[in-house]
């Protein structure tokens, strides 16, 4: 029987609109109180309700682990859970623990797959992807120095890590970390493997957490982390050594898209906002929706969004029809446009709420900090825009003359 991807976001709206908008405010409160370090408790019986209601694991393709939607159709359900920043975590579909999951049934063995990805399926652990160091850029993931080394029956792991999202979660158990395990004589995309690391594995240090604009992300948060002599079993190893590009790529295809519908989806809470504020706020002796300059950003915000959602889920049919390398170039577009038209129409939205923008009434400033965010995670845009560029040049290829 063919899934209905349309049935799907309708009973997803109706599951956003009934029961996680109206407790927007009770669960921001928890995240931003003494206990905001423990996973809210409003998140938890909303998790119940929609595993009851059908609505878990939606961002997988494999009908083994979910619903079997496609990337086109999971990119609405995205855009859906986009509008509020923690909703993605009811439908158990949030990153890092999205990526992590697709990595471990796309590369993980049979005893990867029953000791990590089974209890992530079932929500009952959460997780975190280790890959990005202080001393490095790790834009050219090549620079990736944290040292995987093998001793005896052991991988050991030694170096630095930071922006490590999800690790001050107290339900995190276990990383997927992406290290150097070769050496110079390798080919450069040949010297860096992925290993799985039991949080409560010896010699993980915490050394600070790290805020983005002033927002801790409590309760998952991002930390700066040491690994000091770190062992874990020969097993540990995802699909081979020398084989971390191969899985990087296969694992960010997909999240992408999931980022990028997400953005598109706080795009328009922020136009629905600021159209809403528009037309309530008199200045002038007329309410500010009369005023020409706010037609404009509001005309012209509409065309953004409506352009980027047209080009990631043409984006999310390449990837349905061909996998993610086929895509390649059209994914970097994507991971360029959706954060910078969100960062936009926010930043409008935040100009016409007046000094209530810059505050937290409205949400409107934490919206902002994590599309901003996107222009650096996953890649920052002027690699993004690299990319793009030498496609292009390769497609028109002018004969040099000697």
């Amino acid at each position: 029987m063919a899934i209905n991807g349309d049935d799907y976001l309708r009973r997803l709206r109706r599951f956003m609109t009934e029961q996680v908008l109206p407790v927007t405010s009770t669960v921001e409160r928890e995240q931003g109180g003494a206990d905001r370090w423990q996973p809210s408790a409003r998140i938890e019986e909303l998790k119940s309700a929609a595993r009851a209601a059908g609505l878990w694991n939606l961002f997988l393709p494999d009908p083994r682990y979910g619903p079997g939607l496609s990337n086109r159709d999971y990119a609405m359900l995205a855009e859906e859970m986009g509008r509020v920043h923690w909703a993605s975590e009811v439908f158990n579909c949030s990153a890092p623990d999205t990526g992590n999951m697709e990595l471990l049934a796309k590369y993980g063995s049979d005893g990867q797959r029953a000791r990590w990805l089974t209890p992530l399926l079932d929500g009952a652990i959460r997780s975190a992807y280790a890959m990005t160091e202080p001393e490095v850029a790790c834009s050219d993931a090549t620079n990736v120095a944290l040292a995987i080394r093998r001793d005896a029956d052991a991988w050991v792991l030694d170096g630095c890590k930071w922006w490590i999202t999800g690790i001050g979660d107290p339900r995190c158990a276990v990383l997927l970390v992406f290290g150097r395990s070769g050496d110079d004589a390798q080919p450069r995309h040949r010297r860096h493997s992925v290993v799985i690391v039991p949080r409560d594995t010896p010699g993980i240090e915490v050394v600070r957490p790290l805020s983005t604009f002033g927002y801790d992300d409590a309760p998952h948060g991002h930390f700066e982390i040491r690994f000091r002599d770190v062992r874990v079993p020969l097993t540990n190893m995802v699909l081979g050594e020398g084989r971390g590009f191969e899985i990087a790529q296969g694992r960010l295809g997909p999240g992408r898209i999931h980022h990028c519908m997400r953005s598109i989806g706080a795009a328009e809470r922020a136009l629905e906002l600021m159209c809403r504020r528009l037309q309530v706020r008199t200045a002038f002796g007329a309410a500010l929706a009369h005023e020409s300059v706010w037609q404009e950003r509001v005309a012209e915000a509409r065309c953004r969004i409506d352009m980027a959602r047209m080009l990631t889920l043409h984006v999310a049919d390449l990837i349905d029809r061909g996998g993610s390398k086929a895509a390649a170039k059209e994914v970097a577009m994507i991971k360029i446009v959706a954060p910078n038209v969100a960062c936009q129409v926010i930043d409008w939205a935040i100009q016409a709420h007046g000094a209530a923008g810059v505050g937290d009434d409205f949400g409107l400033a934490r919206m902002y900090a994590i599309q901003r965010s996107l222009r650096i995670a996953d890649g920052p845009d002027e690699v993004h825009r690299r990319t793009v560029a030498r496609q292009e040049f390769k497609s028109y290829l002018v004969e040099k003359r000697s």
